[in-house]
């Protein structure tokens, strides 16, 4: 249930008032094991760190100081000042911040029933996957791929800017387990990379030349499906033409891999009629966008109809959100431009929930500052006090996905799981505390009140699911039925008609970005949390900066120094760590740790900017840094 990629069927038991758990060995995909993440949820659960008691702020923000109070009085203050910031200042100076801290249909969704009834605005979500997301539509018309469990028949499957031994590792054991030949395309030499059968290491933003230089080695080589490429593809011939242009040698001297190299991915991709995984972390940079879509375009070159891995997300959960109550359009504001708009004074009233955006959210100075000096109510919603907690006004304790019911999708598998309550120990679920503060507004419409057991029931209806099934089994799986590429043209653009819609060149084209520092920060996340979820209980964390030696020795920098790692946005204090697993020019800190245990996390160095023409996608990957031995 939390926002993880695999979404593990999960067995749990209450045991002597301990909660139990284990990998429920009849799913398919959890295969009857946990990752090393998901072992050490009952730490999580019973955590003497979890709110127990509503909180009201009586300090600055970010001092800790609050007092507690009843729910009651909580729901009231909230509930007031809702009403008089719509007032006041209209309802689209409301903003509802939430993400999938939390994968539950009801509990990610149902909130935003009480925000479409007010006609706020709403958050449009740019952190995660959303560059790529557009990248694929503009190919496929979808960025819906591959059903992982199909890859039982195929021979090679390439992970592209993805470290699945950490972050996927149910599909990463699916691989090996059918015998598939692994490859890994990557920057840093991961735990991926150095288990896998072949490892392509590039330079920072060149995946678009390697995609097109492989393109064009298939092609030229007759080696592409012409029959399937014929009947299915729109723009063969344009694309053709465009990488008949481009200079293997130059691709060589961008990417740092050999002609040897470029030869081997080619040939063997089509050869072996590889399936490609694409990587979330490889689109957060400037050049994502762009990255996707011409990795997108190899799978069919080889013959697949849709030959990718990247999102799933099965259900429809549009029901339980309710954007029906709306009487206007929603007034979209970017993710990534919070710290923006409420600098503006257009966001005057916050709501938080399932997320941690005082964590995850890139360039940590400005929205701090834009938090302390500007006029915003901030509601925050959560089992712990979080960072983004403390700069809150109010902060209301939310319970785990242990002590409700819900069901949830996934971003890699086409299961849905039922998820039943185990115990209940603090706290209050997202749709119950959306029901109270409902109440207290005197809203009398029905839809606030469904219980969760309706809403997940019509929502199932919805996807052609029954509920009797799923209680009954556990997890159902989503039919997937017969799919077209809905695209301008109804085939798969190469030449890519929506791109150019949106004023972007209709091929894919590679841009050499910089930035005023020498060395390309990435900040990847951690194989022991989720973004910033863990941290506090499972207390595994590395915040350590990673240099290759060259890069430490022109700075005299040595191994276990105190470093100083800056830009304009701010500064951090850590450790170096000199590895060759990181390339010359690149610098490596894992993401979005909790900066009230810390001191500070990544994000205060992270670039604010966003791909524009790929929705305003996060860049957190296009970030450049200096570093200076420590005094």
């Amino acid at each position: 249930m939390r926002d993880c990629y695999d979404t593990c069927s999960m067995v749990s038991e209450l045991k002597d008032g301990k909660l139990r758990v284990r990998g429920n060995p009849e799913h398919p995909l959890t295969a009857g094991f946990l990752c090393p993440k998901g072992a050490l949820l009952p730490g999580w659960f019973h955590s003497p760190e979890r709110l127990k008691t509503p909180l009201i702020r009586t300090g600055e923000r970010g001092s800790g100081e609050f007092r507690e109070v009843s729910w009651n009085e909580a729901i009231k203050l909230v509930a007031d000042k809702l009403r008089e910031t719509i007032e006041n200042h209209g309802s689209e100076s409301v903003l509802v911040y939430q993400y999938a801290g939390d994968r539950g249909a009801v509990n990610y969704a149902f909130p935003l029933r009480l925000f479409h009834y007010l006609n706020t605005a709403i958050l449009d979500h740019g952190i995660c996957d959303r560059s790529g997301q557009e990248a694929l539509r503009d190919v496929y018309g979808t960025a819906v791929g591959m059903d992982p469990e199909r890859i039982t028949g195929q021979k090679l499957i390439v992970y592209w800017g993805m470290n699945p031994f950490w972050t996927n590792l149910h599909g990463f054991m699916l691989a090996r387990k059918h015998g598939l030949e692994i490859w890994t395309i990557d920057v840093v030499r991961t735990e991926t990379a150095k288990r896998s059968d072949r490892f392509f290491q590039l330079r920072p933003d060149t995946d678009v030349l390697l995609a097109l230089a492989a393109a064009k080695i298939i092609i030229e080589n007759g080696l592409y499906d012409e029959g399937f490429v014929r009947e299915n593809v729109y723009g063969f011939e344009e694309f053709a033409d465009y990488v008949t242009a481009l200079s293997l040698d130059y691709v060589s001297g961008e990417t740092g891999l050999s002609r040897e190299e470029l030869e081997t991915f080619a040939f063997g991709l089509s050869e072996k009629k590889g399936v490609i995984h694409i990587g979330y972390g490889l689109q957060r940079s400037l050049a994502g966008g762009e990255a996707v879509r011409a990795i997108a375009i190899l799978p069919a070159l080889v013959g697949h109809r849709f030959g990718f891995i990247y999102d799933m997300k099965t259900i429809d959960r549009s029901y339980a959100e309710g954007a029906f109550l709306r009487t206007r359009p929603a007034r979209r504001i970017p993710q990534m431009k919070l710290a923006e708009y409420i600098e503006r004074g257009e966001v005057r009233f916050l709501y938080v929930y399932n997320s941690n955006p005082l964590a995850s959210l890139p360039n940590q100075n400005r929205l701090r500052k834009a938090l302390k000096e500007n006029d915003v109510f901030v509601v925050t919603h959560d089992i712990f006090l979080t960072d983004t907690a403390l700069y809150s006004d109010v902060v209301l304790p939310a319970n785990t996905f242990f002590e409700r019911l819900d069901i949830a999708d996934s971003y890699y598998h086409r299961y849905v799981a039922l998820n039943e309550p185990v115990a209940r120990l603090y706290g209050k679920n997202n749709s119950e505390v959306t029901r109270l503060l409902a109440g207290a507004l005197g809203i009398e419409n029905p839809y606030l009140y469904e219980s969760d057991e309706e809403v997940i029931q019509k929502v199932l209806e919805s996807n052609g699911l029954r509920w009797e099934d799923l209680r009954r089994k556990g997890f159902v799986k989503v039919p997937e039925n017969p799919r077209e590429w809905k695209t301008p043209s109804g085939r798969i653009e190469f030449y890519s008609r929506r791109a150019a819609g949106r004023g972007l060149n209709p091929l894919p084209e590679y841009r050499k970005f910089s930035g005023g520092y020498p060395l390309r920060l990435l900040t990847p996340t951690y194989r022991m949390t989720v973004t910033s979820q863990y941290h506090n209980t499972h207390g595994m964390i590395d915040p350590n900066l990673y240099i290759n030696p060259a890069d430490a020795e022109k700075r005299g920098i040595n191994e276990g120094d105190r470093v100083e790692v800056f830009n304009d946005n701010g500064k951090i204090r850590t450790t170096a760590r000199l590895s060759d697993n990181v390339p010359a020019g690149v610098v490596l800190l894992y993401k979005a740790f909790w900066v009230k245990l810390l001191g500070w996390n990544v994000n205060f160095l992270t670039t604010d900017e966003t791909v524009e023409g790929y929705g305003n996608g996060s860049a957190y990957h296009s970030t450049w840094v200096e570093v200076r031995k420590g005094q």
